[in-house]
C-alpha cells in the first residue's frame, strides 16, 4: 500500500491535494483530520527536523518505489 501524507491549506472550504507523478492509483481514500499542534506529541528537535524535509527542494525528492528499495537493501530483503 503507498500513502501520502500532506498538510493542506484549506481556502474557501476545499482543498487541493497534487500526487505525485508515479502515484498510478486510480481510485483513493481520503480521510481528514483537523491539525492543530496540540495533536502532535513531537519535541521542538522533531518537528524542526520535519519542517527541514518538509522545506527540502524538489530535486531531493525520491519515489515511494526508491525509497522502498532503499529500505529493502538496508534490512535484507
Amino acid at each position: 500500500m503507498e500513502a501520502i501524507r500532506q498538510f493542506v491549506k484549506v481556502k474557501n472550504q476545499q482543498l487541493n491535494i497534487i500526487l505525485p507523478d508515479d502515484f498510478l492509483a486510480e481510485e483513493v481514500e481520503v480521510i481528514i483530520l483537523a491539525k492543530t499542534e496540540s495533536d502532535l506529541n513531537l519535541s521542538q528537535e522533531q518537528m524542526q527536523f520535519l519542517d527541514d524535509r518538509v522545506n527540502e527542494p524538489e530535486s531531493e525528492y525520491i519515489t515511494s518505489n526508491e525509497s522502498l528499495e532503499k529500505l529493502k537493501k538496508k534490512y535484507g530483503y
